[in-house]
């Protein structure tokens, strides 16, 4: 499906301001879209909205289909009555421009708790009917991850596979005798995730009155310590304790001389395509209850993946392995129709990811960043590109423009000087108007790169295990002229909405 000529800003929602610790659902990120409208943006695109992981990765979540509690609003919650004043008088300390997850997870879990249990207890009639509802039409994930996540914490984090037998294999009694024991912490996850599917319902149709459309990400591979692993153990290579036989990542590359060990279980493809890839069409149908467009990383993977024996150190002893293929995406259009997909196609391609990228059509990715080391053949670089693409400075696994240039060799800056025609001074908005310039349909500019910051505000480094998922903006960092310029450059390139 071919996307229209357009522009919008890549920002995840926990970078936004806010007052408790990090961004969230509630009045900031509707003042964002407020300003990407007012900057002639129509494409928000944000990282995977699933609660984060190990690293306080988004890409690590606890389940493909649960939404991060910690974006869900408190105000909002105590607007309703369930929160009182004095409950949030004092949020965790915290660097207005950093995430500290050490003081932000334990505060506002707690709040969530309290909320929770006045939920319970003072409800009205119509917000119990909407809960039960959201109960129901999405009991296919929300009962097992919230059992999932009650066992966790009762267990103090412990590894599904370490848990008692009975729970761990799933038999019929232990589970029914957890889901008794712990049905006050059950109802807890159940009302969170019916907060943040609401606010998320509310947000997302603010936005599209603003004619704004989000942009979501799916990562290919889900965390071993997920409700989606431990239920459908089935679909994932493991042993018979439920250990990863081996694991995924990517081989040495730009980002890593000894590749990138992410350590998620490979799936077990021959099962999945024994269920016609059910299990991936319930995922998709479900992302596309939450966004308009979705970005699926590591797409290269569905091709042909890089799997690790799971007791390697490193990623750098894997080998390659055949995915799904067309296969997978065949049953997925047949149950759902074509759908606006954004393929992460990102490294060296092999010939089998060129087919299947032919053969889906999905609109594959151009960074600049990686465009000028080396000559006018480089297909990064503006002149090369194609129209069904998506072009980018950099991603959230980059640094940051500004940051990218510092550490450019001197033939990087050479060729970008003189391609750029740039003293390379304003380096961030040289790269987006090049961007802008493109004949790619779809451009996203960080919001780093809007606003020129530095290395210290990039997102991830890629291999690097904890440290990252941090950044944070204030709105006093962004001026008048921030949004003026964005919208003219828009504007100038074909890429705004009529109205501006």
């Amino acid at each position: 499906m071919r996307l229209p000529r357009a522009s919008g800003v890549l920002l995840h929602p926990t970078s936004l301001p806010g007052p408790h610790g990090s961004g969230d659902l509630g009045p900031a990120a509707y003042h964002f879209v407020d300003w990407l409208h007012s900057a002639g943006q129509t494409l928000w695109q944000m990282l995977p909205l699933g609660g984060t992981g190990p690293g306080d990765s988004p890409y690590m979540s606890s389940s493909a289909f649960a939404g991060n509690l910690l974006l869900i609003d408190l105000v909002e919650l105590q607007q309703r009555g369930w929160l009182d004043a004095e409950a949030l008088s004092s949020p965790p300390a915290a660097n207005a421009c950093r995430i500290d997850f050490s003081t932000l997870v334990p505060w506002r879990m707690d709040r969530l708790a309290l909320a929770a249990a006045a939920f319970a207890d003072r409800s009205n009639a119509v917000d119990q009917a909407d809960f039960k509802a959201f109960c129901a039409s999405h009991a296919d994930w929300l009962d097992d991850y919230a059992l999932f996540m009650s066992i966790c914490e009762a267990t103090q984090w412990t590894d599904w596979p370490l848990w008692p037998t009975g729970l761990a294999r799933r038999q019929a009694s232990a589970l029914a005798a957890a889901t008794q024991q712990h049905a006050t912490r059950i109802a807890f996850y159940r009302f969170c995730q019916w907060s943040f599917y609401r606010q998320w319902a509310a947000l997302r149709s603010h936005a599209h009155a603003k004619g704004v459309r989000i942009i979501g990400d799916m990562p290919i591979f889900i965390a071993h310590q997920s409700a989606e692993v431990w239920s459908r153990q089935d679909l994932f290579e493991l042993d018979d304790q439920g250990q990863p036989t081996v694991v995924a990542g990517v081989p040495p590359d730009y980002f890593s001389r000894t590749g990138q060990r992410w350590g998620n279980p490979q799936y077990r493809w021959s099962a999945h395509a024994a269920e016609r890839y059910g299990w991936w069409v319930q995922r998709l149908r479900r992302t596309f209850e939450l966004v308009d467009i979705v970005r699926i990383d590591h797409f290269r993977g569905f091709a042909d993946y890089w799997e690790i024996p799971a007791a390697e150190p490193t990623a750098e002893n894997g080998r390659w392995r055949p995915g799904p293929g067309l296969a997978l995406f065949d049953a997925i259009s047949q149950a759902l129709g074509p759908l606006p997909v954004i393929a992460e196609d990102l490294g060296l391609l092999s010939p089998a990811v060129k087919a299947l990228m032919q053969a889906t059509g999905f609109p594959g990715m151009a960074v600049l960043q990686f465009a000028f080391a080396g000559d006018a053949a480089e297909p990064f670089l503006p002149h090369n590109h194609h129209h069904h693409s998506v072009v980018y400075t950099g991603t959230h696994d980059n640094d940051t423009s500004v940051g990218w240039w510092a550490s450019a060799t001197d033939q990087e800056r050479h060729h970008a000087r003189a391609y750029l025609a740039t003293d390379g001074h304003d380096i961030a908005w040289s790269l987006m108007r090049a961007a802008a310039s493109s004949v790619a349909d779809t451009v996203v500019h960080p919001m780093q790169d809007v606003l020129a910051l530095p290395s210290d505000c990039r997102m991830n480094l890629p291999g690097a295990a904890s440290g990252w998922w941090v950044w944070r903006f204030e709105w006093q960092q962004v001026h008048a002229w921030h949004g003026q310029r964005l919208a003219e450059m828009t504007r100038l390139f074909g890429r705004a909405p009529a109205a501006i």
